[in-house]
């Protein structure tokens, strides 16, 4: 018996004293995202993870732990709202999971949203929703709904096979549906239908052949990637209606609709989308700088992110950038098309949408967490503006899953998820990846110790990929 008290004991003591810390930030430039504005010179004050106190005169309580502001910038944790696992698959163990969602935190994402679910995501939510894993907040939506056999998915071909899909998904307890290619209209309808009866919110792909913008934007989807767009906005007259968004990328005789666009059509499709569900993710970075900015090898090595994956992939997407078909597509019109997309982004941020942050990692080695800074540039290389990409990376996320009482800005009463950076964002976007630390859910790590977390991750996710013969 006095075992068990001690043990409890110790458990009780070690989890309040996580959660009773408190933390002074002491002479900070506070972004609170409220508005556009800085707070200057400001103390915040932390307790039991969440803002107790915010101002330029504040009594700062003696057991305080305190974090030089003076100089630096406090701004809201970032949200990733498109990312996956390298152990979400076959090719890695699952015991990688809280070592990859450190990496997300090292880089000051806070809340992640995980594109295509698995059972094990629905444990690393509930383990870092208690507190027994450094990790961001996660909300996870269900294996993707598709015509065609893909892996961790449902297959649904007919209207009950995509309701049971919807119904499994819901009852799971995943947080969204997601949709993805292949699947016939009248078949994504009923999973429309019945995800509204179930009372659960769509996700995704928008497949321009077999769905289309027209009918996504009718649901009220919130789409991904932009998919469908580029085929909205092709001239009626264009002697065909095929396009380049989503998979049908990869066929280069789609690049030759790009001489059709009738870039007219930009500002109505943007105030459709925004009629309809103003929250889009572009995912631009991954889309420009995977396919439409050429990508060298020497760049590619140089990447932060690279030494985090296996020899074996490292080669296998180099060859890629090296060889596929794709990339013979003239550099000209690979940039045209990044230039329709990134006017669309704008026109739909200028209509009154939402946009949102999104890396689509860690495909083609860019890896989560590193990836988030990049989609922040790409976004501000569209024209939006650096506060307009912030919110973008905070406050949009919050007002999609509705938690922006509680997250989302620097305010008083609201989850502390904060990044405490170098210099002012508002005046570079970049300088979001000058961090001096992050607070996680109330918690503080300084940016050195989190850099050594990276280090040590590094080889162990790299050494992790599992061979053919062994079992996950």
């Amino acid at each position: 018996m006095k075992n068990i008290l001690f043990i409890w004991a110790f458990f009780f003591c070690g989890v309040m004293t996580n959660f009773a810390q408190t933390i002074a930030f002491v002479g900070a430039n506070v972004i609170p995202m409220d508005e556009e504005r800085v707070l200057e010179n400001q103390t915040v004050i932390v307790k039991n993870g969440v803002i107790a106190e915010i101002g330029g005169r504040i009594k700062i309580p003696r057991d305080a732990q305190i974090v030089d502001g003076k100089g630096k910038y406090l701004i809201p944790g970032l949200v990733d709202m498109h990312t996956h696992l390298l152990s979400d698959g076959d090719d890695y163990p699952d015991s990688i999971a809280e070592d990859e969602l450190k990496v997300m935190i090292a880089n000051g994402v806070t809340t992640i949203r995980l594109m295509i679910g698995t059972p094990e995501q629905l444990v690393l939510r509930r383990k870092s929703a208690r507190g027994e894993i450094i990790a961001p907040t996660i909300y996870a939506a269900s294996p993707h709904l598709t015509g065609k056999e893909q892996g961790n998915n449902f297959v649904v071909k007919t209207d009950d096979e995509a309701r049971e899909a919807v119904r499994k998904s819901k009852s799971a307890g995943y947080d969204f549906i997601k949709i993805t290619t292949f699947i016939d209209a009248k078949v994504y309808e009923a999973a429309i239908d019945e995800a509204s009866k179930q009372n659960i919110r769509v996700v995704g792909h928008a497949d321009a052949r077999y769905v289309g913008l027209e009918r996504a934007l009718k649901a009220k989807q919130q789409i991904e990637h932009l998919d469908g767009y580029l085929e909205a906005v092709l001239a009626d007259d264009a002697p065909s209606k095929n396009s380049i968004s989503d998979l049908y990328i990869y066929d280069p005789k789609n690049w030759e609709s790009l001489d059709y666009v009738d870039e007219k059509k930009i500002a109505e499709i943007a105030k459709a989308t925004v009629a309809a569900n103003p929250f889009v993710n572009p995912t631009q970075h991954f889309m420009k700088n995977t396919f439409g900015t050429p990508r060298s090898e020497e760049s590619i090595r140089a990447q932060p992110d690279f030494k985090f994956y296996p020899a074996k992939v490292q080669e296998s997407f180099i060859n890629f950038h090296k060889k596929h078909r794709l990339f013979q597509i003239p550099a000209e019109k690979r940039a045209r098309w990044t230039e329709i997309r990134n006017k669309i982004i704008k026109a739909i941020y200028d209509a009154g949408g939402k946009i949102m942050t999104g890396s689509d990692t860690p495909e083609f080695l860019w890896l989560y967490g590193f990836t988030m800074h990049r989609e922040m540039k790409a976004l501000s290389d569209a024209g939006l503006s650096n506060y307009a990409v912030l919110e973008a990376a905070t406050k949009n996320a919050a007002m999609f899953f509705g938690t922006l009482k509680t997250v989302g800005t620097i305010e008083k009463g609201k989850r502390a998820d904060l990044i405490l950076l170098e210099a002012n964002p508002l005046e570079n976007i970049s300088n979001t990846e000058r961090r001096a630390g992050v607070m996680l859910k109330g918690k503080y790590y300084a940016q050195t110790e989190m850099n050594k977390w990276l280090d040590e991750i590094a080889p162990k996710i790299s050494g992790s990929m599992i061979e053919k013969t062994e079992k996950k």
